[in-house]
Formats: structure tokens, C-alpha cells, sequence
């Protein structure tokens, strides 16, 4: 990877866990795409590592909302999902798996404009991160089905639930892509060069949630989503 491609890779990872730590998802959705673009291997153990940092960090400072019971039943969902996504990354070609991305990104999108909202209960939750464990190891991008469920829970409840949710979730995700093959000490490597990116997008949060509401945050992460999905499509296409 060039300078100039590392650098572009480094700002796309800075704006998503900008967008990750200041409504609680985002940073697979809007950094996966546009990272697939300039290189592929990094999709999805790079990005999935670096969501534990900022997820780390969101936890420890909003611990004070978190909802332990519905984690709990997410989690509980998520490991068997992030086996199966470890298995299709083992199995997938990148052109099919970057297409995957750009499939779930828009599906992500098309739920999220629809404001189809169910119900947080024990089985709903147990699906929903059974759907997010799947989708998440596979394509870094697992924020939509939880972002359903939880979507009417107050900014911090949110914040923090997810956090926690994606913090252990994430480390799963990254057992099962290493037992498969999918974490690497290449992808190590450039997690722990893109670490310093995500700690200024958690920085950066802290000022951007003072002059930005959660909408306004939400709509910037759906139009540059769907902008890097499309990009996505069109460049397996040709």
C-alpha cells in the first residue's frame, strides 16, 4: 500500500470511529467500502480490530448506561453468527465477498431510512446479534441489525450498549477469522499502524457531538456509505 493510499485509508478510518464513538456504530459501514476500494485484505480483520479500540474506549466512558440484560441476550446470539462468518470469509473470493459488503451496507441503509423498528425482547436480540456476529465477522459490517433493535434507547443507553455489544463481539470475531486463517500478522501489523487514526476519531467525537445532532450524524453516515457502496459495485462490475 502507497503513502497515498495509507493516508486515504487513515482519514476514512479516523471519520468512522468519529462517527462510531458519537452515535455507537457506524465504523464498519462507513469505512469498509471505501477500504475494500484500495485493499481488500484489509476487510474485514483490519477494521473489526480497530472497532475494539474505539468500542473500548466508548464503554469505559458511557459505562454508566449500559444495559447489561440486553448484551447479554445479544451476545448470546453472536458467537455462533461469528463462526459462520468466519467460514465464509475462509471460503468467499474477495470479489464476491467485496460485493457481500455493498450488499449489506445497502441493506443496512435501505432499514435504517425505513425506520422499521422492532421491539427490544430477549428474542429479538438473540437474532438480531446472531445476524450481526455473521454479519460483522464477515464484512466488519455488523452495526445494522443492532442499530434496529436499539435505535429508540437514549443517545448515551445507546452508545454504551452497543459499545459493550461490539467490544466482546468483536473479540469473538477476531478468535474465529484466526482460527480460519483471516487474521494474519500482516493484518496486526496494520491495525497497529491505524490505531493512532482511531483514537483521533474518538477525540474528534468528543467536539463533533457539541456542534452536530444525532440526525445530522446519522444522514452523514448514510450518504457516504451509500456513496463508497456504490463505488464498491460498480468497481467489480467492470
Amino acid at each position: 500500500m502507497s503513502w497515498a493510499d495509507f493516508t486515504i485509508v487513515a482519514v476514512t478510518i479516523t471519520a468512522a470511529s468519529c462517527l462510531q464513538a458519537s452515535i455507537g456504530f457506524g465504523i464498519g459501514m462507513l469505512a469498509a467500502p471505501v477500504i475494500a476500494l484500495i485493499d481488500p485484505t484489509l476487510v474485514p480483520g483490519t477494521i473489526i480490530m480497530l472497532a475494539m479500540v474505539v468500542t473500548l474506549l466508548i464503554t469505559v466512558v458511557e459505562r454508566t448506561h449500559l444495559d447489561l440484560t440486553g448484551t447479554g441476550w445479544a451476545l448470546l446470539g453472536r458467537v455462533p453468527g461469528s463462526v459462520v462468518g468466519a467460514v465464509l470469509v475462509a471460503s468467499m473470493p474477495s470479489g464476491l465477498l467485496s460485493l457481500l459488503i455493498a450488499g449489506v451496507v445497502i441493506g443496512g441503509i435501505v432499514f435504517t431510512v425505513a425506520g422499521w423498528a422492532p421491539r427490544p425482547r430477549p428474542l429479538t436480540l438473540v437474532s438480531a446479534g446472531a445476524a450481526s456476529g455473521l454479519m460483522g465477522t464477515a464484512t466488519s459490517i455488523g452495526g445494522a441489525p443492532m442499530a434496529l433493535v436499539w435505535q429508540r434507547s437514549p443517545a448515551p443507553q445507546l452508545r454504551s450498549t452497543m459499545s459493550a455489544f461490539f467490544l466482546v463481539g468483536s473479540a469473538f470475531s477476531v478468535i474465529a477469522l484466526a482460527l480460519s486463517g483471516g487474521v494474519d500478522g500482516s493484518t496486526v501489523g496494520t491495525f497497529a499502524a491505524l490505531t493512532p487514526a482511531a483514537l483521533t476519531g474518538c477525540v474528534l467525537s468528543r467536539f463533533v457531538n457539541r456542534r452536530l445532532n444525532r440526525e445530522r450524524l446519522r444522514l452523514t453516515a448514510i450518504t457516504v456509505s451509500a456513496f463508497g457502496a456504490v463505488l464498491l459495485v460498480v468497481q467489480q462490475l467492470l
